[in-house]
């Protein structure tokens, strides 16, 4: 993998601001092509760390991103899915304004397919792995909204590992606001409509 080549695809945050968020590429010391910055606002979310991290992402995006898709379109569902990273993106920025450390991964993107998912089908049964062994037929609200609030306490610890929390932050709001108003004439929202059994 060439650490360098990727890092030039990636949101750095200290280049963007350099830069003033749509200037030209910054050319931070791990940059080997000169990309605009603002491009990286979307090209980071291509790259992985490795095949942990891209099949992680991709779970999420095969369980949930179909029925999301369903309510936007195929269209409207790229242009949701990319704002919501860059949403994300910006967030992570905003929040690691001096940072020079690479953000990669779809995981704002995901995040927001998350949120509208939530949005869209809260009462949806889906099966989880309780204490990673256990299967368990919860809620969508359940599952997912454990998983939302792992990232708001996240966001109030101190900094340390690899995750960009507030990139998910960013692609979680981005994605509850995105799906009220890009969603299909009649798909609602909160399974109103949906008999309970």
């Amino acid at each position: 993998m060439d650490h360098h080549a990727i890092a030039s695809f990636a949101v750095v945050p200290n280049e963007l601001i350099a830069v003033k968020y749509i200037g030209g590429p910054a050319l931070g010391p791990l940059d080997r092509f000169a990309i605009p910055e603002w491009v990286t606002l979307f090209s980071y979310m291509f790259f992985h760390f490795d095949i942990l991290h891209l099949a992680g992402n991709m779970l999420f995006l095969w369980v949930f991103g179909d029925n999301v898709e369903d309510a936007l379109g195929h269209f409207k569902f790229l242009v949701f899915y990319l704002a919501c990273g860059a949403a994300g993106a910006l967030a992570h920025t905003a929040m690691m304004a001096d940072s020079g450390t690479p953000l990669i991964g779809a995981s704002a993107g995901v995040a927001g397919v998350i949120a509208a998912y939530l949005m869209l089908h809260p009462k949806v049964t889906v099966w989880v792995l309780a204490m990673r062994i256990i299967p368990v037929r919860i809620t969508a609200a359940v599952a997912l909204g454990f998983w939302v609030a792992i990232q708001i306490i996240a966001v109030m610890m101190p900094q340390v590992g690899p995750v960009a929390w507030w990139a998910h932050i960013g692609g979680l709001i981005a994605g509850a606001l995105l799906v009220v108003i890009m969603r299909r004439p009649g798909v609602p929202l909160f399974d109103r409509g949906l008999e309970e059994a």
